[in-house]
């Protein structure tokens, strides 16, 4: 047998052994598939609870509806389906019933918290933060920003929040051209809430009204978060996390390391002022003992940003749309304000609290459009719990949907309607499921009396000192995709300065 021939049959038996070796992981992968299938629809311990089989079966569809923008739409219709618990994925359940909110999220004296599921959350390169922080960082954290957004706080600050929304409207009044030019009303509450966000953590203005256009820093921060949906779909893939780094572009990856970087060089100008400015970082930096780092510095410093300026500027854009779409309802709240104010410098923000219509259109906005549309999934603890009075299996994922829970009629009476009445005594809604509504649920709760205030006195400035109209009434601008936060596309309107204002 000369060397080639013996090379052929080497060749030839190697060939039969991949052959074999093949088909033998083929077989085994199929009955791995077909078993866990299986397992899933017929004795998991969750397969009791209803859901779409597929979902029972595999969390592809969870997956695909997460990196498509679409999981929203897609929960609130299992919801319609399937009522008040569906299981959406093998190991998850969610709900839409106000017990489970307070099974899951409130705290359980006596018992260990659920687990956020961190898969879920963006990961920030610097240092721990607010939104993943054990336990023990986590009371630090809240009570160092605590006194940060404490009422006092907030009466000094004012001062400083009053010149950035009159910079608001001295802007839209330059570019409405009164009534004539239409303007992306969503971009310009971006830019005050940014900018003033800004200025409260950094100690300057990031120039968005002045520039009419996101600062770069902020820029970024979109990005960044729409990248986090697939980045998160990639953590449920086995070997997924390196993945990432190979499919996520090379352009985004620098983006995201600009941020990080640009961060850190606002957070040490801003350290490095000696004088006392009576803000955030003032706050956080006068508690010496039990502070934070430099790196928590940089890591909730990107925290305070998207949830002070994200949650306030997606309410307005909801409420200023919703009051668009309904001119009766547009008519009463403009009539409200400007038949209780004789001139702009009476708005303030203690009296912007007697607007009780106004307010109940803030309250209908935030449960119509919440700014967290998304379910923030914890994780069982230990052996399980009850859940909605139901045993729960100890390392379940589970969540409350906002936009399922709040657009469902299991909740509220026309769920779809925009009707501020629901929160003015109004009979029809006797029986509506006030305890569901929890629209503060993103970032630091003891942002959200702020964030309120905020919102409330913007909105009274703008419906004071202008007249709205869509430029485009056939605007279907609710239709969006949500990436943890919504994705909001432009609203362009008509703004007409009142001849008194």
């Amino acid at each position: 047998m000369t060397p080639y021939q013996s090379f052929d049959v080497q060749s030839s038996g190697l060939q039969n052994s991949l052959l074999a070796f093949g088909g033998a992981f083929v077989i085994l992968s199929t009955c791995y598939i077909l078993g866990s299938a299986t397992y899933n629809l017929y004795f998991n311990p969750l397969c009791a609870y209803p859901g779409p089989k597929l979902c029972a079966v595999t969390r592809i569809p969870w997956l695909l509806a997460l990196i498509h923008g679409r999981q929203t739409h897609n929960m609130r219709n299992l919801h319609e389906i399937y009522g008040e618990v569906v299981r959406i994925a093998p190991d998850e359940l969610s709900y839409i019933n106000p017990k489970a909110w307070k099974d899951i999220y409130a705290h359980r004296q006596g018992k260990e918290e659920m687990a956020k599921q961190r898969k879920s959350y963006l990961e920030h390169p610097g240092g721990d933060h607010i939104i993943l922080a054990n336990r023990e960082n986590h009371s630090r954290f809240r009570r160092t920003l605590s006194h940060a957004f404490s009422d006092s706080s907030m009466r000094e600050q004012e001062p400083l929040i009053k010149r950035y929304v009159d910079l608001l409207i001295r802007r839209l009044g330059e570019i409405s051209n009164d009534g004539q030019t239409p303007l992306n009303i969503v971009a310009w509450y971006n830019f005050t809430t940014f900018d003033l966000i800004g200025d409260l953590t950094f100690g300057e203005s990031f120039d968005c009204l002045e520039k009419s256009d996101y600062h770069p820093w902020v820029s970024l921060i979109f990005n960044n978060i729409k990248a986090g949906s697939y980045t998160q779909a990639l953590k449920y893939i086995p070997g997924g996390r390196n993945l990432a780094s190979l499919l996520v572009s090379k352009e985004l990856l620098s983006k995201k390391a600009a941020h990080h970087a640009l961060t850190i060089e606002k957070v040490k100008k801003r350290v490095s002022r000696t004088e006392e400015r009576r803000d955030f970082m003032d706050n956080i930096l006068k508690r010496e003992k039990n502070g934070m780092t430099f790196p928590e510095l940089v890591g909730n410093s990107s925290i305070l940003i998207i949830a002070g300026s994200e949650t306030t500027a997606t309410v307005l854009s909801g409420v200023t749309f919703h009051l668009l779409k309904n001119p009766t309802v547009m008519a009463k709240v403009v009539h409200e304000i400007r038949s209780t104010f004789t001139n702009e410098d009476e708005i303030t923000i203690a009296a912007v609290g007697n607007l009780k219509y106004m307010l109940a259109c803030l309250e209908e906005a935030m449960r119509i459009y919440p700014a967290a549309p998304v379910g923030l999934q914890r994780i069982v603890p230990g052996k399980g719990d009850f859940i909605n009075g139901k045993w729960v299996p100890g390392g379940t994922v589970v969540s409350v949907h906002m936009v399922a829970t709040y657009r469902s009629p299991l909740n509220f009476r026309d769920p779809d309607s925009f009707i501020p009445e629901r929160f003015l005594g109004d009979e029809r809604f006797v029986n509506d499921n006030r305890s569901a509504l929890n629209p503060f649920s993103l970032g630091p709760g003891t942002a959200s009396a702020r964030t309120y205030a905020e919102m409330r006195l913007i909105l009274a400035r703008v419906l004071y000192s202008f007249d709205l109209q869509l430029a485009n009434e056939n605007d279907n601008w609710l239709d969006q995709k949500t990436y943890t936060l919504w994705e909001k596309g432009p609203m362009n309107v008509l703004l007409k300065k009142c001849s008194f204002a």
